[in-house]
Formats: C-alpha cells, sequence, structure tokens
C-alpha cells in the first residue's frame, strides 16, 4: 500500500493482505476481500468518510449499485439510500491519478437520471466535488452532505 498516494481525507485502518503479486484489502460492508486498485484506494476512504463525517449508517451504503441506462447494466460506485432503501447521494469516484473533468460529472448525471438522488460527489481522493440536485439543476455545494 505504499506506492498508493496520500489522499485528501482523514486517515483510515484497512485490513489488507498479500494475495501473490496483489494486495487485498477487507470490505466490511460486502464481508470479502476485494483487490487494492487505486479507484478502491479512493472508494475506502470514501466511504470511511461518509459513515464516520457525514453521519451516513453503513446498512445504508450500497457499492456498485446497478443502473440501468438504455437497456446497459452499469453500476455506480457507491450509493446511499435513504430510510426507504431510495437513492440519496451518488459517488463516483476515480483513481488519483484520473482527473474529475465535465465527463465524469455527466457519468454521474447519467446514473442519477435513472436513480434520481438528492446528492451527486464526484472524487478521485484528490478532489472532491459535492452537487446538490435543485429541480432539475445542479447546485455546487461546498462540503459533502451531513446526513
Amino acid at each position: 500500500m505504499n506506492d498508493l498516494p496520500k489522499l485528501n481525507f482523514p486517515p483510515v485502518q484497512l485490513r489488507a493482505r498479500r494475495n501473490g503479486a496483489k494486495v487485498e484489502v477487507w470490505d466490511d460492508l460486502r464481508g470479502m476481500y476485494l483487490v487494492l486498485t487505486p479507484e478502491e484506494w479512493v472508494r475506502r476512504h470514501a466511504i470511511a468518510y461518509l459513515c464516520r463525517f457525514c453521519g451516513a449508517s453503513p446498512l445504508r451504503i450500497v457499492q456498485e449499485y446497478p443502473v440501468a441506462l438504455n437497456g446497459q447494466a452499469q453500476r455506480a460506485d457507491i450509493v446511499v439510500v435513504d430510510d426507504h432503501a431510495q437513492p440519496l447521494l451518488v459517488v463516483e469516484c476515480k483513481a488519483p491519478s484520473v482527473e474529475i473533468s465535465q465527463q465524469t460529472f455527466m457519468q454521474a448525471v447519467r446514473y442519477n437520471s435513472v436513480l434520481n438522488a438528492r446528492y451527486i460527489v464526484l472524487t478521485n481522493g484528490l478532489r472532491h466535488f459535492c452537487y446538490e440536485t435543485v429541480g432539475e439543476q445542479y447546485r455546487r455545494m461546498d462540503s459533502f452532505p451531513v446526513f
């Protein structure tokens, strides 16, 4: 894990193991080890932040949430659902080396055209962009939403 960059999130405690040439990290929510890719490094930090600092219950966090777009199966990286299991927040995670671009924003907006979540967050672990849905518009927020 030493080759992964320090992210713009508070540090997290991860349980990791080596499996051959790969490093795997324990996913508490799914109860399994996952290959620790740069994007997974960001996802682990984002989930920890949502739970510790935004008040999201781990039971309401769904990873790789299925989204059907034009008959194609897609997956949103992280979705936080509300009391009625309806999407409240969509998080699109990218590897730290990937810039958060208009294309990233449009990807999250496409997912949200199906999910109808109130918030979307874009992060590569170094930069975070948060938006609230206001009617048909997305209003930029200064920080992650608090639940």
